[in-house]
C-alpha cells in the first residue's frame, strides 16, 4: 500500500491547518471573559487605524483605560498587553503614518507601554515613546512601566553624555520618576536612578519626614561600594538631609566618617539644644580626636567648659568603673585566676622553672590586660606593711632588666584613664636610679593620659624633659609616652621636640624608630609633610647595615601612619620610596599603600599604582633571600578589607589561599591578618584556622597564631578560646618563647575582663577610630618580626594595644549627666537598609538593665517609652531624656 502523500511525517513542519487549529484550541481555553476583552481589544486597534478622529479618540481612551486598571499592580504579564502584543508592530506602523496631534501623542503612550513587554533589546522603545507622548501622570501606569522606564534612561543617558546629545529632556522625566517612587517607599530606586545621572542634590527637595531615614540609610550603605569622589559626594548628599530634617547625631556620624572637620562645626552651629550639644560631645570623645569648641559653637563660657571635658574624655574611667560595680567584677585577678593551671595534668607545672624572669615578665602583662582601668589588682597596687616602696616594687625587682621597664608601665595600665590618681602612684618609681624603671613609669604616664586630654597637658611637662637623655631606654621610654599620651592630636610642640631626634647622627636606632612611630600616631591621617620629609631623611640616612635591622621596618610604618586612610593623598610619598635603598624600598612602598588604603575597603583602587598591581600579587610571588615586604601585603589585605562584612569574607577566604600556597614569610603574617580582620569577634572557623596554625611546625608561623589567638578573642571572656590557650600551655611549656605568646594571649582575651575592646570600629561597625586602627597596625608589624622585638627587649611595643582599649558598654546618663538605669533590649543586629516600612532592627534580643556589654554584632534599642535617647546608636555613653507624652500605664 503506497503512502498518502499527504500526511505529515514526523520530520516534516505542521501544515498551516495544524497552527489555525492551535490557535482556536488557545481561544478556547480563554474564558468567556477574557475572550470578550481580547475580541474588544482587537476593535480597538481597529478603530485607531479608523481614518474618523472622533472614533479613534474614543478606542484609545478605551484602550488606554483598560491598560491602566490592569497594570496598577503587575504580579504577571497583564491581560490587555497580552493580548495587544501581536498587534504592536501594526500599532507602530500606523504611529509613523500620523500627523502630528494629540491623538498621536496617546498613542505614543500607549506603545511606550506595549514596548515594556515587545521592545527589542538595546532599542529602549519604551522611553523613546515616552519622550514622543503626552506628558500625563507617570504613575498612572504601574510600578513596573516606572521602574522600567528609569533602567532605559540610565543607559540612554549614558549613551548621550559619551556622544554629547543634550539631556534636558531625559531629566524632565527624571524629576518625575523621583517623585513618584519616594512617594511609594521606593527610596532606593530613586537613589539609584540619581546616581546613574549624577543629580543626587535632587533628592534633597523630595524627601519628606517619613521616608528621609530609610533614605540617608541607602545613601550611606550604598556609599562603601562607590569609587571616589562619587562616595564622597553620596555621603554630603545625606548629610544635608539629616541637617534639613534636624537629625544631628546621624549629621555628625558622617562628617567624622568623611574627616570633614567644617561639617561637624556645622552640626554644632545648626543646634540650639544644650543637651544635643552634649551627646555630640560624647561621640566626639569616643572617635578619639582633638576638638576645640569655640564661642560660635558655644556661647555660654560655662557651657563650653562643661562641653570640652566632655570631648577630653575626662569621665570615661568613672563610667567604667560604674560599670564594673554595676556587673560585680571589682574584685581584682591574678594571672594565676586567669592561666587556671589546676584544670591542666602534672606537666605545666613541671616546666615552672623553665625560665622564671620571662615567665613573671608574662604575669606583668597579664596582670596588666585583665585589670586595665580598675585602679587594683594584686600584685602592683597591694598595700604593704613596708613603708619604703610598697609591694608594687617587691614585683618589679622579681623582673630583669627592661622586664623593669614593661612591669612599671603595667602600674599605669590598672590605673588606666584615672590621670590624677595615676600620676600620683607612678610619681614613686622617678625617685629610683634605675633607668629601667624610669623608662617604664615614662612609658607609664603616657598610658595613663592615653585618650584623655586635660589643660594642663601634664604628659608633656613630666615627658619633655627626658626626651634628650643620655640612656636610650629612658628616652624610648618618654618618646614612646608621649606618642601614647598625644595620638592624634597633632600637636605642633610634640613634633618640635621629637623631629630633630630624626636627624640626630649618633642617635640608636632603637630610638630614631621609636620616634619615628611616636610621630606618626601623633599626626595620624594628617599628611604633614615636615613630618614626613623628617621621617624619609631618616631613612635615606640608616647605613646598609641598619637597613637590616627588624626595628629600621618601623621607620616606614611611622611614615604610612601620617597617610592612615588617606588613599590617593600617598601617591607622591609612595614614588619617593621607591628611591630608597633596594633592601628598604619594597617594604617601605608595600606599608604606605596598606596604610593610605587601610579601613577604605577599597580594594579596586590598588590597581591603579602600575608598580604593585594589587596586595595579592605581591604575595604570590617567590622571593630572594632577604626580602621581607610580604609581611607588611598580607598585613595590608585585612587592612583594607576589614571596612565591611563582605570584603572582610572574602579576605578571609583569599588568606586561606595564601596559607596554602604561600612562602613562610607570608604564613607567619597569615595569622596576624586574621587576627586583624576578626579583632574581638571569635568567629568559630577563623578560630579553627588559628587554632590548627598554632601548632605549626614553624615557630614563628605558631606564635604569631597564638597571638591572633588572644586578639580575635580579645576582651570577650571566650571559653573556647580559653580552654585552647590552656591546652597550648601545656603542649609548649618546654618552649619559653612560646609560652610567653600564650600567656600574652592568655590576658588579651580576658582584657579588662570582658569589659573592654580592641575592635577599631564602633558606631555599628561605621565608624573607624584612626588612632585605635594605629596601635594595632603599629602592635602586628612589631609582630611580624616576633623574636627580635616582643621576644627580645622591646616587649613594651605590646602597650601600643591602649590606644584600641575601650569600654564595650552602653551606659546611659540622665540630663545630668548621672547614671540612669532603663530597661533596653541587646540583640543580634539585623540589616534593615532598602526595606520599607519599619522592620525590626535586631533578632532574638534579651532586655537587660542598663548599663550593659555589647558584644560584636549586637545592637541595642530602649525597650520603654519613658525615655527618649539623644544618640539613634546606643553605644558608649547616651544621654535620655524624659517623653513629654509618656503616660504611666496604670
Amino acid at each position: 500500500m503506497t503512502p498518502d502523500p499527504n500526511a505529515s511525517s514526523s520530520g516534516t513542519v505542521p501544515s498551516k491547518d495544524s497552527k489555525k487549529k492551535k490557535d482556536e484550541k488557545k481561544e478556547e481555553d480563554l474564558s468567556d471573559e477574557d475572550l470578550a476583552l481580547k475580541q474588544q481589544l482587537e476593535l480597538y486597534v481597529e478603530r485607531v487605524q479608523d481614518p474618523d478622529t472622533g472614533l479613534q479618540k474614543v478606542a484609545l481612551e478605551s484602550m488606554r483605560q483598560e491598560i491602566q486598571t490592569s497594570t496598577s499592580s503587575m504580579t504577571s504579564v497583564p491581560k490587555p498587553l497580552k493580548f495587544l502584543r501581536p498587534h504592536y508592530g501594526i500599532l507602530k506602523a500606523y504611529y509613523e503614518t500620523m500627523q502630528d496631534s494629540d491623538l498621536k501623542k496617546y498613542l505614543a503612550d500607549i506603545l511606550s507601554v506595549l514596548a515594556l513587554t515587545m521592545s527589542a533589546e538595546g532599542e529602549w522603545e519604551s522611553l523613546k515613546y515616552r519622550l514622543l507622548g503626552s506628558e500625563g501622570d507617570i504613575g498612572s501606569w504601574g510600578h513596573e512601566y516606572v521602574r522600567n522606564l528609569a533602567g532605559e534612561i540610565a543607559q540612554e543617558y549614558a549613551q548621550r553624555l559619551d556622544e554629547e546629545d543634550p539631556i534636558d529632556d531625559l531629566m524632565e522625566l527624571v524629576e518625575q520618576i523621583v517623585a513618584f517612587h519616594m512617594k511609594h517607599n521606593a527610596e532606593p530606586e530613586a537613589v539609584d536612578l540619581l546616581m546613574e545621572v549624577g543629580y543626587l542634590v535632587l533628592l534633597i527637595e523630595h524627601v519628606d519626614s517619613m521616608n528621609f531615614k530609610r533614605t540617608c540609610l541607602y545613601l550611606t550603605s550604598s556609599a562603601r561600594y562607590l569609587p571616589g569622589p562619587d562616595d564622597m559626594s553620596v555621603l554630603h548628599v545625606a548629610y544635608m538631609i539629616y541637617l534639613k530634617f534636624e537629625e544631628f547625631p546621624n549629621a555628625l556620624q558622617i562628617a567624622l566618617f568623611m574627616n570633614n572637620m567644617k561639617y561637624v562645626m556645622r552640626v554644632f552651629t545648626s543646634c540650639d539644644c544644650l543637651l544635643r550639644k552634649k551627646q555630640f560631645c560624647y561621640i566626639l570623645a569616643r572617635h578619639g580626636i582633638s576638638f576645640e569648641l569655640d564661642d560660635e559653637m558655644v556661647a555660654d563660657d560655662d557651657d563650653r567648659e562643661v562641653l570640652q571635658e566632655i570631648i577630653n574624655n575626662s569621665k570615661l574611667s568613672e563610667g567604667y568603673l560604674t560599670l564594673a560595680r554595676d556587673i560585680e567584677v571589682m574584685e581584682p585577678k591574678s594571672p594565676e585566676d586567669i592561666y587556671k593551671a589546676h584544670l591542666l595534668d602534672g606537666r605545666a607545672s613541671a616546666g615552672a622553672s623553665v625560665d622564671l624572669a620571662r615567665q613573671n615578665l608574662a604575669a606583668s602583662f597579664v596582670n596588666a590586660f585583665v585589670n586595665a582601668g580598675f585602679g587594683q589588682d594584686k600584685l602592683m597596687t597591694v598595700p604593704s606593711d613596708n613603708s619604703n616602696g610598697g609591694s608594687s616594687s617587691n614585683w618589679l625587682f622579681k623582673n630583669k632588666e627592661h622586664g623593669k621597664t614593661s612591669a612599671a608601665a603595667s602600674l599605669s595600665m590598672i590605673l588606666l584613664w584615672d590621670v590624677d590618681a595615676g600620676l600620683a602612684q607612678i610619681d614613686k618609681y622617678f625617685h629610683l636610679s634605675d633607668s629601667h624603671i624610669i623608662a617604664g613609669a615614662l612609658l607609664g604616664v603616657g598610658i595613663v593620659n592615653c585618650g584623655i586630654k586635660n589643660d594642663c597637658d601634664p604628659a608633656l611637662a613630666l615627658l619633655g624633659d627626658y626626651v634628650d637623655k643620655d640612656d636610650s631606654s629612658v628616652r624610648i621610654g618618654a618618646i614612646m609616652g608621649l606618642g601614647i599620651a598625644y595620638a592624634g592630636s597633632q600637636n605642633e610642640q610634640i613634633r618640635i621636640k621629637l623631629a630633630p631626634i630624626l636627624n640626630e647622627a649618633k642617635a640608636p636606632l632603637d630610638v630614631i624608630a621609636f620616634t619615628a612611630i611616636s610621630l606618626g600616631l601623633v599626626y595620624v591621617g594628617s599628611c604633614n609633610k615636615e613630618v614626613a620629609k623628617a621621617i624619609i631623611c631618616a631613612l635615606m640616612d640608616r647605613s646598609e647595615s641598619e637597613l637590616g635591622e627588624p626595628l629600621t621596618r618601623l621607620l616606614p610604618l611611622g611614615l604610612g601612619l601620617l597617610y592612615l586612610g588617606k588613599q590617593k593623598h600617598v601617591a607622591k610619598t609612595a614614588e619617593v620610596s621607591l628611591t630608597f635603598n633596594g633592601k628598604i624600598r619594597k617594604y617601605c612602598y608595600m606599608t604606605l599603600l596598606s596604610c593610605a588604603y587601610a579601613g577604605t575597603g577599597n580594594v579596586l583602587k590598588l590597581i591603579f599604582f602600575p608598580q604593585v598591581q594589587n596586595l595579592l600579587s605581591h604575595c604570590s610571588q617567590h622571593l630572594n633571600k632577604g626580602e621581607t615586604h610580604q609581611g607588611p601585603a598580607v598585613l595590608g589585605i585585612a587592612m583594607v578589607a576589614m571596612a565591611e562584612e563582605l570584603g572582610l569574607e572574602m579576605a578571609i577566604r583569599s588568606l586561606e589561599h595564601l596559607l596554602q600556597y604561600g612562602e613562610r614569610n607570608i604564613r607567619q603574617a597569615v595569622p596576624l591578618a586574621l587576627g586583624l580582620l576578626c579583632i574581638s569577634n571569635p568567629k568559630v572557623y577563623v578560630m579553627d584556622t588559628l587554632s590548627r596554625l598554632s601548632h605549626d611546625t614553624d615557630s614563628e608561623a605558631a606564635m604569631a597564631a597564638v597571638i591572633s589567638l588572644g586578639l580575635i578573642g580579645a576582651g570577650t571572656n571566650n571559653a573556647r578560646i580559653a580552654g585552647m590557650l590552656r591546652n597550648l600551655s601545656s603542649y609548649y611549656y618546654k618552649d619559653a618563647s612560646l609560652l610567653f605568646c600564650v600567656r600574652i594571649a592568655q590576658g588579651l582575651v580576658h582584657l579588662g575582663k570582658g569589659l573592654l575592646t580592641l575592635n577599631p570600629y564602633y558606631s555599628e561597625r561605621y565608624l573607624l577610630s584612626p588612632t585605635a586602627l594605629a596601635g594595632l597596625v603599629t602592635m602586628l608589624h612589631a609582630c611580624l618580626n616576633m623574636k627580635a622585638i616582643i621576644l627580645g627587649k622591646y616587649h613594651y611595643v605590646l602597650y601600643f594595644l591602649v590606644l584600641a582599649m575601650q569600654p564595650r558598654m552602653l551606659m546611659t546618663v540622665d540630663e545630668n549627666l548621672k547614671p540612669l538605669s532603663v530597661p533596653v533590649r541587646v540583640g543580634q543586629a539585623v540589616d534593615v537598609v532598602g526595606q520599607a516600612g519599619r522592620p525590626k532592627t535586631i533578632t532574638g534580643f534579651q532586655t537587660h538593665s542598663t548599663p550593659v556589654i555589647l558584644a560584636a554584632g549586637d545592637r541595642a534599642e530602649l525597650a520603654t517609652e519613658k525615655y527618649i535617647p539623644l544618640s539613634p546608636i546606643l553605644e558608649g555613653f547616651v544621654i535620655l531624656k524624659e517623653n513629654p507624652e509618656y503616660r504611666e500605664e496604670r
